[in-house]
């Protein structure tokens, strides 16, 4: 971590929080939406999304002149219903940090040095030039986020897929969603969510899936409570690895063991089958039974590939597949008790409860995603519990518009916004909208994120764009790729709002307009397409990420593709991406309809939402009077005879700990923006090491320790928390990844899940020593 960003942040947590606040953010609220002084001028309220998490809750910001001073929840927002967490509350101080980006900067003699903008992005596009005449049109490369608002990743598809003719586009929901995507894409034959919030109001039992909703996506959570509350035969069931806010809120926690997820979701179902649990009627209208290729590899070296094939079977072939996954033999894999196991068979299977699934990155980070996604999906299938209120498999996203950006827009190598670059007719259909040739689009996807670091630090990639997005500490087994951007013949650009350790390996730094500083639209976990107004003025230089890419595509000659200008640009890029999706499968809201409401879900036909898919009394595109799962050829879903198989690298003799990372309440992510909020900052001002009590008596360890933590890979050295708010069980440690000073992903493995391509980042083997 650079110096002297090291010393900002630690004075946010040694001042006082309100001392703090007062000098580095003026007329800034402190705590909830009270004003700390009085600003000159009314304070006019106007809508927006959130910027943090996947939930997309509305909020009011309150403007006084061209600031930002104040925040709220949006009462008429259906998501929260006025409701923020801590982050939401805090929200606008992100904004006004003192060491914001706000001129573009240009390597000079091996220190970043301010230029105009124009000149920084003239070098960007002669680099760009440079790098494609001197190795060809893959050498460039753009990675970007689920933090890009809609129109970033659309016209970043579009310069490159479409103009410059590479595929090398990818997001860091790569490294968060994929799995949910390929669970769906294979269950389903369509991304994304069937049910939606309601959902929480109409279910009689939760299920968290590795997934600690307290902390991850606490508004959602407390509608949760807040639906248990009103009902007393309303439960919370938390199975997770750890123990967590959400264990100790919910009705009964259930701890397994890292990676038997697997086994137990098969034995859930193997009791369904065996206690006549089946929705009989719901299974021989709807469902088809498959299975794919076994023992798949994990992706830990270059160059991995991975086809799956599907098969099909029948319900007989799928009932022996289960025989070895009775609860007393998953009770010895998992240590999740065989009683454990049949009482969450009975919840799922009971036909008088109506049961909704959440999970998160704790079923995704996963070197077997896609399956457990599968898993999941076959419990609610087998009893016919889906797609009607309250009945709902769910998979949470943790980025604003990871889903509206990179899933629907298709900012994935493999992705167009309405199918795949494989497909002849998406990629006619792209060729026709974007008005290039049809040669131009590439029929091969080149590579996933982690391939595609890897490709940086072969040689194979020598020009890289990152936007909004932390690669460099946020990449598993991280020494490699930053090693890798800092070789001799790479370029880096990184287009950011704050300093970070990827803005410290850049050659250019463009500064970024964020959030409410320019328009956009973000896309939700449940569908919900939300707009956002430009609220208040970028500072300095700072423009939208959107338009950076215009600059550049027209310096590069694509003035034909990019011909809007400065004040409709967001309205024109909207109008002609909706056209990708313009069935009643995922048709769009048109964009007058979106800057009047706080969010539409799609697909949005004859002036209605849809809440449910799949189920012809909600959703348009659904035909008959039954169920009608129309993303499969045989208009089926999907289930699938997936085995437990062990995680890439488990404990032994010489590293006997898992290590499982993740999130807090507190921090988003890198901690690049909430980090900069002081009250954020002071609850936690840095990262730490949960340790088991016995685990840490037996090792001499005591809380406030500090403790090296050490993989094959790389060490770090952390403060021990013992007996905090989460506490790992015997033999596992966990650490929240936010802190830049404490790198933990210099420690973690670069295996992924070989059909979604996600790393994951819950399970690899260490040992521990007192520093």
């Amino acid at each position: 971590m650079n110096v002297s960003r090291r010393k900002f942040i630690k004075s946010m947590a040694l001042n006082s929080a309100a001392a703090t606040a007062a000098s580095l953010f003026p007329g800034i609220s402190f705590g909830a939406w009270k004003r700390i002084d009085q600003p000159s001028g009314m304070i006019h309220w106007q809508k927006t999304p959130c910027r943090f998490c996947g939930t997309g809750c509305g909020l009011l910001v309150g403007v006084s002149g061209d600031r930002a001073v104040a925040v709220k929840g949006d009462p008429n927002c259906t998501v929260n219903k006025g409701l923020c967490c801590v982050k939401g509350y805090h929200s606008v101080q992100i904004l006004y940090a003192e060491d914001r980006i706000k001129d573009a900067l240009v390597r000079k003699n091996g220190k970043l040095v301010k230029v105009p903008i124009r000149e920084a992005l003239d070098l960007v596009a002669e680099k760009m030039k440079e790098t494609i005449k001197d190795h060809g049109k893959d050498a460039v490369a753009i990675y970007g986020s689920g933090q890009w608002s809609i129109a970033d990743g659309y016209v970043a598809s579009k310069l490159f897929k479409g103009c410059i003719g590479t595929n090398n586009v990818e997001a860091n929901a790569r490294l968060c969603m994929a799995s949910a995507v390929t669970g769906f894409m294979t269950s389903f034959g369509l991304d994304e969510p069937m049910g939606c919030y309601d959902d929480i109001d109409h279910a009689d039992v939760f299920v968290t899936w590795g997934n600690n909703m307290a902390e991850m996506h606490p508004v959602l959570f407390s509608r949760m409570l807040a639906n248990r509350k009103s009902k007393d035969h309303v439960r919370i069931i938390d199975f997770a690895t750890r123990t967590t806010r959400s264990s100790q809120a919910s009705d009964r926690s259930i701890l397994f063991r890292p990676q038997t997820d697997l086994a137990v979701a098969n034995a859930i179902c193997h009791e369904i089958i065996s206690n006549n649990r089946v929705n009989w009627d719901f299974v021989q209208k709807h469902v088809s039974f498959h299975k794919g290729k076994t023992n798949i590899g994990y992706g830990t070296e270059d160059h991995f590939a991975f086809n799956d094939k599907a098969e099909t079977i029948d319900f007989e072939e799928y009932k022996k597949f289960l025989e070895d996954y009775t609860p007393e033999k998953v009770e010895k894999l998992s240590g999740v008790p065989a009683k454990d196991i049949k009482y969450l068979a009975s919840l799922y299977g009971d036909p008088d409860q109506k049961v909704t699934s959440f999970w998160c990155m704790g079923m995704n980070q996963h070197t077997r995603g896609t399956w457990i996604n599968n898993l999941v999906y076959n419990i609610h299938l087998l009893v016919g519990k889906i797609s009607t209120p309250g009945n709902s498999p769910f998979s949470l996203t943790g980025q604003p518009s990871a889903c509206g950006t990179v899933r629907e827009v298709g900012t994935l190598t493999h992705k167009l916004p309405h199918g795949v670059v494989m497909n002849e007719d998406d990629r006619k259909m792209a060729a026709d909208i974007w008005q290039v040739p049809l040669k131009n689009i590439d029929p091969k996807p080149t590579y996933h994120t982690v391939e595609m670091f890897r490709a940086l630090d072969r040689g194979d990639i020598r020009f890289m764009w990152v936007q909004v997005t932390n690669p460099m500490v946020t990449m598993p087994n991280l020494i490699r790729y930053r090693n890798g951007a800092l070789k001799e013949g790479r370029f880096m650009v990184v287009s950011e709002i704050y300093p970070t350790p990827t803005s410290d390996v850049a050659d250019v730094v463009l500064p970024s307009a964020l959030w409410i500083e320019r328009e956009g639209f973000f896309g939700n976990s449940e569908r919900r397409t939300q707009h956002n107004a430009e609220i208040v003025p970028p500072p300095g230089e700072a423009m939208s990420n959107t338009w950076q890419i215009i600059e550049v595509a027209r310096r590069l000659g694509f003035e034909k593709q990019f011909p809007w200008s400065r004040e409709t640009y967001i309205e024109d890029a909207w109008t002609e991406y909706i056209r990708f999706h313009d069935s009643p499968k995922h048709r769009m809201a048109p964009y007058k309809e979106l800057t009047t409401r706080s969010g539409i879900q799609w697909p949005f036909v004859d002036g209605k939402e849809t809440k449910w898919r799949y189920n012809p009394k909600y959703d348009p595109a659904a035909k008959g009077d039954d169920f009608d799962f129309y993303g499969k050829p045989d208009n089926r879903a999907w289930i699938w005879a997936r085995p437990y198989e062990p995680a890439a690298e488990s404990p032994d003799s010489e590293y006997p700990f898992w290590l499982n990372t993740g999130r807090v309440l507190e921090h988003w992510h890198t901690g690049s923006m909430t980090r900069r909020v002081p009250i954020l900052h002071k609850a936690v001002p840095e990262s730490y090491v949960e340790i088991n009590t016995e685990d840490a008596a037996m090792m001499g360890i005591v809380n406030g320790e500090k403790v090296k933590i050490i993989s094959r890979r790389g060490s770090v050295v952390m403060t021990a928390s013992i007996d905090g708010r989460g506490r790992p069980p015997k033999g596992m440690v966990f650490v929240p990844f936010f802190d830049e000073n404490h790198l933990i992903n210099e420690v973690t493995l670069d295996a992924f899940c070989p059909i979604s391509k996600q790393p994951d980042y819950k399970k690899c083997a260490v040992k521990l020593e007192k520093a």
